[in-house]
Order: C-alpha cells, then sequence, then structure tokens
C-alpha cells in the first residue's frame, strides 16, 4: 500500500479507463454473442461464479432477464466439481464469470455445461486462464493486472461486459446509449463527499446493504465488500424482503445502505426506507434522485438499471476510507488470497 493511497483506490479510480476500453475492445465478441442468441434462441441461460464474479452474474440476471425476457438461472459450481452430476443443456449458452479464470470448480462446471450441449462464454480477465482456453467464446475484461485482495475494477469491468452483452442481444438502445455514457458518469463521481456516510460505517458493528432489480447484487457486492476489507458484518437484502423478517433486528440507529437508482421500483424504495427511518434506522441512500436520511447523489448514465453501477465506485471508495480510519489494510484482508482455488 503506497503512503497515500491502497492499491484498492488506485485500482478503483482506473475503472472508467477500463470500461471505455472494454466496450470498443470486445464489440465483435458482443455481435457474435448476439448472433449465437439470434440464431439458437435459448429458452433458458445459466451462469456459474463465485465471490464478487457471482454479484456480476446476478446483476447479468436482473437486467437479462428484464430486457431480454430470458430467464437466468446460477448454477452451483460444486454440481459438477464435488457432486460430479451431469447438466442437461442442450441448445443452451452458459456464461462463467471470473477475474482469474483459474479455480478448478468453476472450470469443472463449465465442462459439464459444454457435454451437456450448452455454448460455453468465458467473461475473464486473464484470458489465457483455464476457463477462457476451454470456452466457446472468450469475452475478455481489459481490466489488466488487479493487485489489491479486493476486486474493484475487474467487477465493474464483469458487470460492464454482461450489460453489453445484454444491449446487443436485446437491441436496446437506451441500454447502449446508458453504457456510452457509463465512463463519463464513473468519472463524475470524483470529489463526492462521503464524510457522514464514513461516520455511519465506522461505528457501525452491524449493517443491512439493500437494493431491487440489477441495484439488489450492487447491495450484495457491498455487503461482500464491508466484510472482506473493513471486518463489518454486513448482510445485503433486497429492499422488498428486508420488509419481512430482517427487519426485526432494525433498531434505532441500525445502519441500512440503500441503492436506490431511479428506475421502476424507485417511489417503493423510497417508501421503504422511509418506514425504516421510522424505526430508528440510519439509512444511507445512494440515488441519482433525492432520498431522505443520508442521501449520497450521483452522476447518471440516463438509465436507472446501469446507475448502481456508477453508485458503487463512490461505495468502493468510501468502504476504503472506513476501512483505512479502522487500522486495516484494504489490499490485504486477514485470511484472504486474490486467487481462491475452490473444488
Amino acid at each position: 500500500m503506497s503512503e497515500n493511497q491502497s492499491l484498492m483506490l488506485q485500482e478503483a479510480g482506473q475503472s472508467p479507463e477500463v470500461v471505455a476500453t472494454l466496450l470498443d475492445r470486445e464489440k465483435p465478441v458482443f455481435a457474435e454473442i448476439a448472433r449465437l442468441f439470434s440464431s439458437s434462441r435459448p429458452s433458458v441461460v445459466t451462469t456459474a461464479a463465485r465471490g464478487s464474479s457471482d454479484h456480476a452474474a446476478t446483476f447479468f440476471k436482473y437486467l437479462f432477464e428484464i430486457t431480454c425476457g430470458v430467464p437466468v438461472a446460477s448454477v452451483g459450481p460444486s454440481i459438477a466439481s464435488v457432486y460430479g452430476a451431469a447438466l442437461h443443456l442442450n441448445g443452451g449458452v452458459h456464461f462463467t464469470v471470473s477475474q482469474s479464470g483459474a479455480s478448478p470448480d468453476i472450470v469443472a462446471l463449465q465442462e459439464a455445461a459444454k457435454k451437456g450441449g450448452a455454448t460455453t462464454i468465458a467473461v475473464v480477465n486473464v484470458t489465457d486462464s483455464p476457463l477462457a482456453k476451454q470456452a466457446d467464446i472468450v469475452l475478455g475484461l481489459n481490466a489488466g493486472a488487479e493487485k489489491s485482495v479486493a476486486a474493484t475494477k475487474s467487477f465493474i469491468a464483469s458487470v460492464a461486459a454482461l450489460s453489453g452483452v445484454t444491449a446487443a442481444i436485446g437491441g436496446s438502445s437506451d441500454l447502449q446509449a446508458a453504457l456510452e455514457k457509463l465512463p463519463e458518469a464513473l468519472s463524475a463521481t470524483a470529489g463526492i463527499d462521503t464524510a457522514a456516510a464514513e461516520e455511519v460505517l465506522f461505528h457501525a458493528t452491524s449493517l443491512y446493504t439493500a437494493g431491487r432489480g440489477p441495484a439488489f447484487a450492487i447491495a450484495l457486492e457491498a455487503a461482500l465488500k464491508a466484510k472482506e476489507t473493513s471486518g463489518l458484518h454486513a448482510e445485503a437484502f433486497s429492499l422488498a424482503e428486508l420488509m419481512h423478517g430482517p427487519m426485526r433486528l432494525v433498531q434505532p440507529g441500525f445502519p441500512i445502505v440503500a441503492f436506490a437508482p431511479d428506475d421502476a421500483a424507485f417511489v417503493n424504495n423510497g417508501q421503504a426506507l422511509e418506514r425504516l427511518q421510522k424505526l430508528g434506522a440510519t439509512t444511507v441512500g445512494f440515488s441519482t434522485q433525492p432520498l431522505s436520511g443520508i442521501n449520497l447523489r450521483v452522476p447518471t448514465t440516463g438509465n436507472g438499471l446501469v446507475d448502481p453501477l456508477v453508485s458503487l465506485l463512490v461505495y468502493y471508495r468510501l468502504i476504503e476510507s472506513v476501512t483505512r480510519r479502522k487500522g486495516f489494510d484494504p489490499d490485504r484482508p486477514a485470511n484472504l488470497l486474490k486467487v481462491t482455488e475452490t473444488v
């Protein structure tokens, strides 16, 4: 870690350039995948991933189902690597999302998907990895080396890549326009004041993160980063689910970090946050629109389905600052390695 900036912070700051490069260089791959879907017309899409990459796959699930209307199902890697089950995916398309492309379990599942009849697509940063070498199509993240254990730019690149796939397949001009604006919106997050939110998280011992649709995937990623960098216990929920059993734990001062983009769920999300505030919760809301509570206003891409990714870059900076303030090194979290090889 440098004296002034952690690798995590430096790498997160590279995200705008990474996304711009990715969206430009991978245009032929987006077109190839769009042609595949046009010809095969799969009735279901499957994904496999671990950790942050699985949150990127969850973002894809919501975005793809909303945009293209095709169900997306996550398949646990252990189905193949531990339980040795055969998959029946004839005519299907299987996406594996990974930074390193090295973990044996996701490689094994991709192999099982291919044997089961699926066309396999590796969304991967290391394009000469075992995963990439085995895949039918490789969609490179173009993120460059990522040295901090906490993934930042590779996660944002994964979501951008899968969003590019969705725009190409769905023929969505609105989504494509938002992706073209994404690097600029990411760059515009520099300098956003997170001091009030930092105070809340620094003094927290436990918290919820929340969102709906693609923003729920960002909440999952935010909860993971709170755990692995700053040692904060955090659980992610859909704001709809939070209104059920999890609300029992909300006491005066309980922190809730909410990603509430200006999409079809915005009004309901705002009402949910107001209800939680009445129970005493301290809410930290990320949105392009005004929200009650601590409100972190972020730049927009013009599309509420994509904007949670812009909010995440602000959150990465926030949680990195909280981590260092707690006396931890965000680049070297206790008990963790950059590449985790599971079976």
